[in-house]
């Protein structure tokens, strides 16, 4: 099926439409959260690893998300968007089943972490074929002019479900043990899996040539190296966040990362406009700077009220950074190449979030918990800057031309 165009159609039909396809991506990210918060206490106080142990083991996720993001992306421009979305969901079944098989053979904490090694890559192709591939399917649905919003949607849907994810883990784990996560999440991607195969299948109906994933990888890369940046801030409370409440002695550690999964959606659903009224990069420049100052609060924060506003105002920061770069990195590549651009894109927050566990935990067992915050946010205001002289040098070229 081609793709149709949804020029006339109402705004509530567009969204409604968008809504059905990133579904997946809320069921694949809630998946993902449930087990996120309790991870690294799991492999840190059950298991006895250290701290840079539980960073590596959670950062091997994005491994093979980096790895299966461009296969997607191939998939998604070849094949339509429906055969990745269900063999992703069919990789988060299979991660629960590795989960729970990881919480029965806790008593051999060797055992038990090679299954989470092996858990986390499986997750991560589970996250590398459902990436981009919902935005495209709905891209596809309502057509390019949607792009924005379809990337926003989608934003909302994966920070939402983190945001829903990591306290349901929380409490299933203090009531039942990690096991129950596993259960959950092979429920979670059984329903994923048959409600993918429900869709309408669609492809792309663009003529122009296909060009090589190197070559789109190299358009969007300046565009995805202020992601990266961008992402060490979110990847430093995602990751990071219950072990520095537990090293001060707060309670509560999962409300941070709710505030800023909570701040990152009200950023997007308040300021929805805002791509398209000043454009992509003074926009990101903008939430750059702004992610920059949340982490400068957390870094300096006495108390765990101060660290909840510190964390909102950094999901505040973050919430239009993806689709304000996005949109800029998509429309320098032709249309038959928008389902690999995304996949591309897509795999520099992957980097990031990979990056997170060994540099993080690294600087954490060298230097201090306490050096986290200042670290992520020296990173981060790289980023504003790349991303500045970025915007400046498209000016100049428009200028020329």
């Amino acid at each position: 099926m081609q793709a149709e165009t949804s020029v006339n159609n109402p705004s509530s039909k567009i969204r409604l439409t968008i809504i059905g396809f990133v579904t997946f991506t809320f069921i694949g990210y809630f998946t993902i959260g449930l087990a996120l918060g309790i991870l690294p206490v799991f492999i840190h106080q059950q298991l006895g690893y250290s701290t840079m142990i539980a960073g590596i083991v959670i950062s091997l996720q994005y491994v093979t998300t980096f790895l299966f993001r461009g296969y997607a992306g191939s998939i998604v421009d070849k094949k339509g968007p429906k055969p990745a979305v269900i063999l992703g969901m069919t990789g988060f079944a299979i991660s629960g089943v590795l989960l729970f098989l990881a919480y029965f053979l806790r008593f051999n904490p060797i055992l038990s972490l090679s299954i989470l090694v092996i858990t986390r890559l499986v997750t991560g192709f589970g996250e590398g074929l459902i990436g981009a591939s919902p935005i495209n399917w709905a891209i596809f649905a309502v057509g390019d002019q949607h792009t924005s919003k379809a990337i926003s949607f989608n934003g909302i849907a994966s920070y939402g479900a983190l945001a829903a994810g990591a306290p349901i883990g929380i409490i299933l784990n203090n009531s039942f043990g990690i096991g129950s996560i596993g259960i959950v999440i092979i429920a979670i991607g059984i329903m994923g899996f048959y409600y993918a195969k429900s869709k309408v299948a669609i492809t792309g109906n663009s003529q122009a040539p296909r060009e090589s994933f190197i070559r789109v990888l190299k358009i969007v890369a300046p565009y995805g190296i202020c992601l990266t940046l961008a992402g060490l801030g979110f990847g430093t409370i995602s990751t990071f966040i219950t072990l520095y409440y537990a090293y001060l002695n707060w309670t509560d550690a999962v409300l941070c990362l709710s505030v800023f999964s909570l701040l990152f959606i009200l950023g997007r659903v308040l300021f929805s406009k805002a791509i398209d009224n000043y454009g992509g990069m003074r926009t990101a420049i903008v939430c750059l700077s702004i992610e920059s100052v949340g982490l400068l609060i957390l870094w300096l924060a006495n108390t765990p009220h101060i660290a909840l506003f510190g964390a909102g105002i950094t999901g505040l920061g973050f919430s239009l950074i993806f689709p304000a770069l996005g949109v800029e990195a998509v429309k320098l590549v032709p249309g038959s190449n928008k389902g690999t651009a995304l996949g591309g894109y897509g795999l520099f927050l992957d980097l990031s979030l990979g990056l997170t566990g060994p540099l993080i935990g690294g600087v954490a067992s060298h230097f201090g918990m306490l050096y986290i915050f200042p670290f992520s946010m020296a990173m981060v205001f790289t980023g504003f800057v790349l991303s500045t002289f970025i915007y400046r040098r498209q000016k100049i070229t428009l200028t020329v031309s």
